[in-house]
């Protein structure tokens, strides 16, 4: 089985890792910047390695075909890949999503099953097609999401392995002829772009659920955020506490070496880093004495 790879970052670099154990990886494609971490890995082994501004460049698709790949593989994806590359190999091409498919297709799938406070998602190996994550479905793995899960944790600690240890699978089933082509139920389908900073100012006013799911749906990236003397911070580490409090929403109700609580609807957040605009990610005791917070003081105002 020769196999080319499209991919970048840790994960496609993971990835070329372990396929080069058992199978021929013809070349790789990445990101047109300068030694992603895909790049790197190609150097360590040897391997070939092609950049290109746009892979729906001729040049690029002449390269891709000149290789005559058996199967190519998509792993971590960010620019559009032509029907000439996703259709030309012997056995087609796979590829990796960090999604139940066609629930959160897009761009930013993890954030958004968090923030929407699902309590279970997964990933997807499909065969790709014209359309943006629409193609038959190769595999599907679940996974649950934990009430303090933020995109970090369930990115890292459950769907990066889970990915790698499918794709694998899946490569297998090719090789024996046993891979399935499953359409996607359509009917059951959301697409959600990229998650931006437009997305995750914190009201105040909303439920402590809500709250507490867009922290850790924005944690690392882009970041959940709120004003503090005009100032904007960005807030990670939530955990949940219900109370009955009866103090403004935005307040701050308690500071510790654990954190900082804040009031919310129906209940508390307690928040354990922080970082401004430009700074460092510190722990919310270290900023609260740089900037001398005090039980009462209110976020947003």
């Amino acid at each position: 089985m020769k196999i080319v790879l499209i991919g970048q970052s840790n994960f496609g670099a993971e990835v070329l890792n372990k396929i080069k154990e058992n199978y021929k990886v013809l070349g790789v494609f990445g990101p047109y910047t300068d030694l992603d971490p895909i790049e790197l890995a190609c150097i360590e082994s040897d391997i070939k390695f092609f950049k290109f501004k746009k892979l729906r460049s001729k040049e690029a698709i002449n390269k891709f075909q000149d290789l005559m790949p058996d199967l190519c593989i998509m792993a971590y994806v960010t620019d559009i890949v032509p029907q000439e590359m996703i259709s030309f190999p012997k056995f087609g091409t796979i590829q990796y999503h960090p999604s139940l498919l066609p629930k959160h297709r897009g761009p930013s799938s993890i954030n958004w099953a968090i923030i929407n406070g699902e309590d279970e998602t997964g990933i997807s190996i499909f065969w790709p097609d014209k359309g943006l994550d629409t193609g038959p479905i190769l595999m599907q793995k679940k996974v649950k999401i934990s009430e303090d899960d933020s995109v970090g944790t369930l990115y890292f600690n459950k769907l990066f392995p889970m990915g790698i240890k499918a794709i694998l699978e899946s490569i297998k089933k090719i090789k024996n002829g046993e891979a399935p082509k499953i359409n996607q139920e359509e009917k059951n389908s959301n697409y959600q772009g990229w998650c931006k900073e437009t997305d995750t100012k914190i009201n105040w006013n909303s439920s402590y659920k809500q709250i507490h799911n867009l922290i850790r749906g924005a944690d690392p990236q882009p970041g959940a955020h709120t004003i503090f003397k005009s100032n904007k911070i960005y807030l990670y580490g939530s955990k949940l506490f219900l109370s009955n409090h009866k103090k403004k929403y935005g307040s701050i109700l308690d500071i510790s070496k654990d954190g900082i609580k804040i009031a919310c609807k129906n209940g508390e957040v307690k928040i354990n880093k922080i970082k401004e605009v430009g700074g460092k990610k510190i722990s919310a005791f270290e900023w609260s004495i740089i900037v001398k917070l005090k039980i009462g003081d209110i976020f947003d105002e």
